[in-house]
């Protein structure tokens, strides 16, 4: 196999690509080398196997994947994907990926494990009961958490050196902690610009509804939230040509179209509806207040087109079913307040009922 040029450098920059190369498997020689003075060699060429040309390019042209990160990074948004090493969480990272690429962003995987010594060890007493010997067991599951997490990261490494997804350049994230909890207070510090959370199917989700890691996540109503369900295709949760707006019919409205503008940006069909509620108003009136948040929509952001649908009755799984035969889109954004635990058990709100008995993907936009 003959050896071919991919790169000219001085000396130095030939030394640091022929290190980062070999590190990635990829034999390499350097040529016009000044072995006398090599400090001093100019023109140094650096020269692969022909078959390594393809990911040698891709290493070349994407060094943030391959190089530790640096703080040059601050700038960018932040996009917070918490995983649990499943295959739906693993869709989501690569959701991700697009999306950050998409918007110059930066991702962050979270891994949160929990101490079962711990947990299994509280006790109603002024003290705690603490075994010296449970030290090593303490170290091997956080070693293990670890040692999972850069699995987790290498497979995602490698779906972007295969050039599966975009490369963006992403930090991972090991916590002690309840997952929900340790999302929510990760979150709070590091105010991520999107959440994206891999969903198991509505047949599995139904088994699961309570104590659902993306529901209480939702619950909070403080981020910006994005399911990808199990079934979903990558490429519709990055360009959906069809979203269903669920309208709160207040001003909040305004503010979840423009966060959404913001996120989802092009010629994008946006159906505007209202799920009616008891204690809200009357049929007629929600109609003509759609009309006007219609009519504020169009003037305002010009690339969506937007139309009125009927309200959207859900109370039966038929109804839930119906939902996306009935509208064409692939996408449903939700403009989201926080409720109190005793309001969230006995009344489920509209995301709730969406994320358990769908298989939509669905953004929560916090009001």
């Amino acid at each position: 196999m003959r050896f071919i040029t991919v790169a000219i450098h001085t000396y130095e920059k030939a030394l640091a690509l022929r290190s980062l190369l070999e590190s990635e498997g990829i034999d390499v020689e350097l040529n016009n080398v000044n072995l006398e003075v090599p400090g001093f060699s100019s023109g140094v060429r650096v020269r692969i196997r022909e078959h390594d040309l393809p990911l040698a390019l891709r290493i070349i042209e994407n060094k943030e994947l391959f190089l530790q990160p640096t703080g040059d990074d601050a700038h960018r948004h932040n996009y917070l994907v918490p995983v649990d090493f499943s295959e739906h969480s693993f869709k989501a990272a690569l959701v991700t990926a697009r999306i950050a690429k998409r918007d110059d962003a930066s991702m962050t995987l979270l891994y949160s494990y929990l101490d079962p010594y711990i947990a299994g060890n509280v006790q109603f007493s002024n003290s705690l009961t603490y075994e010296i010997g449970e030290t090593g067991a303490r170290e091997a599951l956080v070693q293990n958490a670890r040692r999972l997490m850069e699995n987790f990261a290498e497979r995602l490494r490698g779906a972007m050196k295969r050039g599966e997804v975009p490369v963006v350049p992403f930090t991972q994230k090991v916590v002690e902690g309840v997952p929900e909890d340790a999302i929510v207070d990760y979150a709070k510090m590091a105010s991520p610009h999107l959440i994206v959370m891999g969903t198991r199917s509505a047949a599995r989700k139904e088994r699961d509804m309570i104590g659902s890691v993306t529901a209480e996540v939702l619950d909070e109503g403080r981020f910006t939230v994005l399911t990808v369900p199990e079934p979903l295709t990558a490429e519709t949760s990055i360009h959906p040509s069809g979203i269903l707006f669920f309208s709160n019919l207040d001003q909040d409205d305004i503010l979840a179209l423009d966060a959404l503008y913001r996120l989802y940006p092009g010629n994008i069909k946006v159906e505007l509806a209202y799920f009616p509620q008891r204690k809200r108003m009357a049929d007629s009136a929600a109609a003509k207040a759609m009309e006007r948040l219609c009519e504020y929509s169009r003037a305002n952001f010009t690339d969506y087109t937007f139309s009125v649908r009927n309200p959207v009755r859900l109370s039966s799984d038929a109804d839930f079913e119906n939902i996306r035969a009935n509208g064409h889109f692939d996408l449903v954004v939700i403009p989201n307040r926080r409720r109190n635990a005793f309001s969230r058990l006995f009344n489920p709100g509209l995301s709730h009922n969406i994320l358990f008995r769908t298989d939509i993907p669905m953004l929560v936009i916090p009001v």
